[in-house]
């Protein structure tokens, strides 16, 4: 197979991939046609299936794995696939491990890190808290490997929410270091956990969409309910240090618009804030400029609110 990264303007292909999405819609001239999101464990391609009505192009859905047919072009800086022939691929015609994107980093070596910084945590009830989760659920382990941080924007690939979560907790174990004033039990304890709700917001690859307890509730009280579960297993676990966590938790996102339900008013939660989102978007432009060369500007970039470009060479 030709796999997304190694793809090339002027090429014309054929290769199967997994339809992550699909899209009717249409041209300014009423002309109905296809945007579709092909993935393989290299990334996603944007294609267009400028005419879904012709002999060459059958029946297909979001999750099928198909077999297309044309030519790579650039448009608005990205490569983007117009497929003139599609169909759907037969099982055996292609290995599903190489359509899940994955961490480039060892999920068992990121993982025996994290549990790492839990056994360091002194204070006994914030760590036998997160070993009820960590350390004794079987479930949840294999879960919290296997899911990435989010379905698009970072780390969307398997391993995406531990290698997140562990980028996250060497931030602020800097943040508790540097800044006497912080906490750095509570603080790490935050980190680890501030996205465990995400292992039942998203589901499982190759889908890695919303589930419904996802789309109502949002990983954010996920997490909340999922440490007050934790902390209940804790014989007279002190009320004020399970409401100081939870805070941490809910006010992680930072801002009301950005979907957290109060905003940070503990500093371990500011500093938790600060790591998250300086991670998110780290991340984020490390993905935008993968595989870009050379310092041309890659047009407006509505999360940074900025055009972007890569940094010359010295």
């Amino acid at each position: 197979m030709k796999y997304i990264k190694d793809l090339h303007e002027g090429e014309t292909i054929r290769s199967i991939y997994l339809c992550k999405s699909k899209r009717s819609a249409e041209t300014r001239n009423g002309k109905p046609y296809d945007n579709v999101l092909l993935q393989d464990k290299t990334g996603v391609l944007d294609g267009k299936i400028w005419d879904p009505n012709s002999q060459g192009i059958a029946d297909y859905d979001e999750k099928d794995f198909i077999e297309v047919v044309g030519e790579i072009i650039t448009y608005n800086n990205n490569l983007q696939l117009n497929i003139k022939q599609l169909s759907k691929a037969s099982e055996g015609d292609y290995n599903p491990a190489d359509y899940m994107p994955t961490s480039e980093k060892s999920v068992e070596n990121m993982y025996a890190e994290l549990l790492g910084y839990i056994r360091g945590i002194s204070n006994d009830y914030l760590r036998r808290a997160m070993e009820h989760y960590f350390v004794n659920d079987t479930e949840f382990i294999k879960a919290f490997k296997g899911h990435s941080a989010a379905k698009t924007v970072h780390h969307g690939f398997a391993g995406g929410l531990l290698e997140h979560t562990l980028s996250v907790i060497r931030l602020c174990e800097y943040f508790a270091d540097a800044y006497e004033i912080i906490n750095k039990d509570l603080l790490i304890a935050a980190a680890v956990c501030h996205d465990i709700g995400k292992t039942r917001e998203l589901s499982d690859f190759p889908d890695n969409d919303y589930t419904d307890e996802g789309q109502l509730i949002g990983h954010i009280v996920i997490g909340v309910e999922m440490i007050s579960e934790a902390v209940r297993t804790i014989p007279d676990f002190p009320t004020v240090l399970a409401n100081e966590w939870k805070h941490c938790i809910i006010a992680h996102h930072g801002e009301l618009e950005f979907g957290s339900p109060k905003k940070p008013a503990l500093v371990e939660a500011v500093a938790l804030n600060l790591a998250d989102n300086a991670d998110a978007k780290m991340q984020t432009l490390k993905e935008i400029f993968k595989d870009k060369k050379g310092t041309d500007w890659l047009g407006f970039n509505r999360l940074f609110e900025s055009n972007l470009r890569r940094t010359g060479e010295i």
